[in-house]
């Protein structure tokens, strides 16, 4: 990313647009938009709904493996491949 500041040290337009771009690569199903006020405010909200998704489906997994860890013989080599890889 390129350090170009303004005499004011903000961060130029150049620089958003970078940014922006970046974010943009990183969504999945994102579509090639301009760079209007309008389509960075979507890309904002959603990236926003991205890590909230993200949030949930972290918590959804651990849930699901607090769930098995309770079903299983703690001693089990199932019980001990998660913990290793848990652990990792």
């Amino acid at each position: 990313m390129s350090t170009r500041r303004s005499s004011r040290g903000s961060i130029s337009e150049e620089e958003i647009n970078e940014l922006i771009s970046k974010l943009q690569s990183l969504l999945p199903n994102s579509r090639r938009r301009g760079s209007s006020q309008a389509s960075t405010t979507k890309l904002l909200k959603e990236t926003c709904n991205y890590i909230k998704s993200l949030h949930r489906e972290v918590d959804d997994l651990s849930d699901r493996l607090s769930d098995l860890m309770a079903t299983m013989d703690h001693n089990s080599p199932g019980a001990e491949i998660i913990r290793s890889i848990l652990r990792s």
